[in-house]
């Protein structure tokens, strides 16, 4: 039984739509960073972090170890992103913790996975590079 290029390309497209569907029914556990939160002002977030390597209006950089470090990102003096870095891996949250279940994991053994909120209008993404020294990067977004 031979079956047509057409039924194929349906079944392929049918599988996405699940796949899709299953990642985003997932909800985000992770909301936070050391108490910042998406929406903080810049002064509130600076209380909870002390004080940044890099300073300026729209963005501060973070350095907490050797193998941890952030960025936050501001507009219109709210936070708008948060993302850290894992070197090595150390210290960073289990992927299940951050994203739920569900991940990519390559060939190559990197892994990644974004689910989104819409209901609080943030997504967060767990991504774990191949390199030699991996580094996990958690990243959390607000959009409009």
């Amino acid at each position: 039984m031979k079956i047509s290029t057409a039924f194929k390309i349906l079944l392929c497209v049918l599988l996405l739509l699940v796949l899709a569907a299953l990642a985003y029914g997932q909800t985000p556990a992770y909301r936070e960073y050391r108490g910042v939160r998406l929406g903080m002002t810049p002064a509130d977030t600076r209380a909870k972090l002390g004080t940044a390597v890099m300073k300026s209006e729209d963005q501060d950089y973070y350095v907490f170890s050797a193998n941890e470090s952030t960025q936050i990102m501001y507009r219109d003096q709210k936070v708008v992103m948060i993302s850290t870095d894992y070197t090595n891996g150390v210290g960073a949250p289990d992927f299940r913790t951050v994203v739920g279940e569900r991940i990519l994991q390559k060939p190559d053994g990197s892994l990644f996975s974004m689910v989104r909120n819409d209901a609080e209008r943030f997504w967060v993404s767990y991504n774990k590079s191949a390199t030699v020294v991996p580094v996990v990067t958690i990243t959390l977004g607000a959009y409009k």
